[in-house]
């Protein structure tokens, strides 16, 4: 991955988080967070890793995430100048879930 590829994903991935924060109401107690952000070399998309507390709430956020998307999208073409802007794409992240699992699982042998 280029340089110039790993600053726009550190630029967007603080931008989306500020605006997650800032500007999209989600319901009390539900915590979201970009965990990682992979923009394509040619800079037309970019998904997005979220990362949800608690768990359970995976599926509202992302209704909800899917829902704003167009103001989430908007609010960081208005942050970032530069063209073009990637578009994009709210992906949840279960790598947690995931590792607490497979430590279960381990637990058990």
């Amino acid at each position: 991955m280029s340089e110039r590829i790993q600053k726009i994903n550190e630029l967007i991935k603080q931008h989306v988080n500020e605006i997650i924060l800032k500007d999209l109401s989600l319901k009390e107690g539900v915590f979201a967070t970009i965990a990682k952000v992979d923009t394509t070399p040619d800079l037309r998309y970019t998904r997005i890793f979220v990362s949800v507390f608690p768990e359970k709430e995976m599926d509202y956020t992302q209704k909800t995430l899917t829902k704003e998307l167009y103001r989430i999208q908007g609010a960081l073409n208005k942050k970032l100048h530069m063209r073009p802007l990637p578009k994009i794409q709210f992906i949840t992240d279960r790598t947690e879930s995931k590792a607490d699992e497979i430590g279960r699982l381990l637990r058990e042998i």
